[in-house]
């Protein structure tokens, strides 16, 4: 397995990833699913950094990096990740956690921040809580579950400047 910038060709597969975990409703803020390739051209394309983890040529996840803010906050990184449900429990998550903490430190990010960890993402709070991410709080009701039910958000955030 390998996680490399994305390339063209992946496209399809990033697509069809991202819009698989908008359509669950369960960790994405985003409700809206990406409509076409085009349309997953710019977005991926306007991400600081977008890579993926592949396996014998078969995109299985990704992730989108990005500053959290602008001007004196613009060193604050964020980032999303995204595996196919098929290949979940393959630990691809942290493989790309890693990988974007590095990527972020060498973009110059100095913090990488996660605004939005849905409390019912047991797997991604131990991920997070494994690697040294700092929990910042709650916030109730942060989170509007797909079936209305508003759910808490757990900010985390990384200290890229102790890689």
């Amino acid at each position: 397995m390998e996680v490399r910038e994305y390339r063209e060709e992946d496209l399809g597969a990033m697509r069809d990833i991202w819009n698989e975990v908008v359509r669950d409703g369960a960790a994405f803020p985003q409700m809206d699913e990406l409509k076409d390739d085009s349309e997953a051209r710019e977005f991926f394309g306007s991400q600081t950094t977008c890579a993926v983890v592949e396996d014998d040529g078969c995109v299985l996840g990704l992730y989108i990096l990005h500053p959290n803010n602008v001007g004196r906050c613009g060193h604050i990184a964020n980032s999303s990740y995204a595996v196919a449900s098929a290949a979940r429990g393959m630990h691809l998550g942290e493989r790309l956690v890693r990988d974007s903490l590095v990527r972020a430190r060498d973009a110059g990010f100095r913090v990488l921040q996660f605004n939005a960890v849905v409390a019912s993402n047991a797997s991604a709070l131990h991920l997070y809580e494994k690697i040294g991410f700092t929990q910042l709080g709650v916030i109730p009701g942060g989170f509007l579950n797909k079936d209305g039910v508003y759910e808490d958000i757990i900010p985390h955030f990384y200290d890229l400047t102790t890689l």
